[in-house]
């Protein structure tokens, strides 16, 4: 089963599931650590089905004092983007483009929801994020929301399995700006993605359109 499909279960019976653990090197890490000079933000990213229109992935973009994406149970591997049990690091412009472009293909599309938080709260979302260790399959929306629900000012968000009702929740947080991500390469083996972020500068966009 990939990480695009969604299986319904019990928060006990995922616990039970292991989870293989990635741990890049100090030398990687540190190199590739990226600070984003804009506003500490919390960013939800949503990935649904063109078809359904359902969720099947979630994942969290985090500006803090360095900008991860918390990937849980996520499927890209890449040797520039180091990566720690889940989380990975620096995310340049350039590899935060890639990674929506990843996603967003002729049978799926990327909801992005942006919140600017105060700095303390962007932190403890990064370190929830480092502390966190890998998460088994069909756990990412799990994971994301529990790890949502301990910051202050989201309360409201509780732990849930499905991405729909995370993604509304975090819509109802006061300050949220959406954007949709819509791509039509074809559903296949992504490696000629991955070919064309590595031959690509930092300076260029790979052309994913966005809407509000």
């Amino acid at each position: 089963m990939d990480r695009r499909s969604f299986v319904l279960g019990l928060p006990f019976a995922l616990a039970g599931c292991g989870a293989p653990s990635v741990w890049a090197p100090d030398e990687e890490v540190m190199r590739a650590v990226y600070r984003h000079d804009g506003p500490p933000m919390i960013t939800l990213f949503t990935m649904k089905g063109v078809k359904s229109g359902y969720g099947a992935h979630t994942s969290l973009m985090i500006n803090a004092s360095q900008r991860v994406v918390f990937d849980p149970a996520g499927s890209l591997v890449n040797a520039e983007i180091p990566e720690r049990n889940d989380v990975l690091f620096g995310i340049t412009p350039r590899v935060e483009d890639f990674y929506i472009g990843y996603h967003a293909r002729t049978t799926y599309f990327v909801v992005r929801q942006d919140k600017e938080v105060a700095p303390e709260v962007a932190e403890l979302a990064l370190q929830l994020a480092l502390e966190n260790g890998p998460v088994p399959r069909s756990a990412c929306t799990l994971a994301t929301s529990s790890l949502l629900s301990k910051l202050p000012g989201f309360e409201r968000i509780n732990s849930t399995l499905l991405p729909d009702r995370l993604e509304m929740r975090f819509g109802e947080l006061p300050g949220v700006v959406t954007q949709e991500y819509r791509d039509y390469d074809p559903d296949q083996d992504r490696s000629a993605e991955i070919a064309e972020f590595q031959a690509t500068p930092e300076t260029a966009v790979t052309g994913v359109s966005a809407s509000q």
